[in-house]
């Protein structure tokens, strides 16, 4: 899961490929700031971007937020049928439009709300490939999202902000280490792949992106008993990242019982002592197994 030392992607004339973009931009959808819209329009990163996407025979690519199609023309090119998930309705009116004559398929929805199981089955595909330029305001929840239908999901390939990239890729005892880390760690392995400044999207962000490649695992690693108890030992320990499991993980007991909670530590063999960054995914496990054992427990 650590990040390696990706290449920088930069063009070489950057001012020249803002400019030229912006002298197109009458004619095209505008970015709406509150879908947190920077599109990609450096042609020669998305031409790279889509060359990494390679579905298998029975696979079928799902991009994120199409935006302008920047990557949604080379996807086109190299599928027999793309399916793309845009929430803009004026920028999925004027994708319905130039793509009109491929076999490209459009819903306009939240990515958020969708059942990517749903759409595998009626694709009839053994699984999907995700693509996307995500908007930087989502890139967390929809990660949540994927994990959560990752039986459906061969890999995905996904610009994101640099900094969740880091979070993704962190290991215990550093501070971007939390939550998503330890919840992406058990479903896939994590790639980043290239850097990216600012200068490739319009309108010029203030942040740093990755593309990052997540290859999404057949089983998970460190099963445990009972995934419900899981998540919610991740969640009652992440909300206090700063105080001591003892104190954090009160909340996972009947009536709140520090005796029990210490029975929990014993059993699992962790010191409460310790803060929620400092755990391995395998010792979360072994402690989300001890909470399921014990009873009475409060499980709702």
């Amino acid at each position: 899961m650590a990040l390696s030392a990706p290449p920088a992607f930069a063009t070489g004339n950057e001012d020249g490929l803002i400019l030229a973009a912006q002298s197109t931009t009458h004619s095209l959808p505008r970015p709406r700031r509150r879908f947190g819209q920077h599109f990609l329009v450096d042609q020669a990163l998305a031409e790279k971007i889509a060359a990494l996407v390679q579905p298998g025979a029975n696979d079928r690519v799902l991009e994120i937020g199409p935006g302008r199609g920047a990557l949604t023309k080379h996807l086109a090119a190299a599928s027999e049928r793309l399916v793309v998930v845009e929430i803009d309705r004026d920028l999925a009116a004027f994708l319905r439009r130039e793509y009109a004559q491929t076999d490209l398929h459009l819903i306009e929805a939240d990515i958020l709300e969708l059942d990517l199981r749903d759409i595998q089955r009626k694709e009839k595909k053994d699984k999907l490939v995700i693509v996307g330029n995500l908007p930087y305001n989502i890139s967390a929840p929809l990660l949540f999202h994927l994990l959560g239908q990752a039986d459906c999901i061969r890999n995905a390939i996904l610009m994101l902000q640099r900094e969740v990239a880091q979070r993704l890729a962190a290991r215990p005892g550093t501070k971007e280490y939390g939550l998503l880390t330890v919840m992406l760690s058990r479903w896939a392995d994590m790639e980043e792949i290239l850097q990216v400044g600012p200068q490739a999207f319009l309108p010029v962000p203030k942040i740093q992106s990755s593309v990052v490649e997540l290859k999404f695992r057949q089983e998970r690693r460190c099963p445990v008993e009972d995934e419900r108890m899981f998540e919610r030992l991740l969640r009652a320990a992440f909300a206090q990242r700063r105080k001591m499991l003892r104190n954090s993980l009160l909340s996972l007991t009947a009536g709140g019982a520090r005796q029990a909670l210490e029975g929990v530590g014993a059993q699992a063999e962790i010191d409460l002592a310790r803060r929620p960054e400092e755990l391995t995914l395998e010792e979360f496990s072994r402690l989300s197994d001890a909470f399921s054992a014990v009873e009475p427990m409060d499980k709702v």
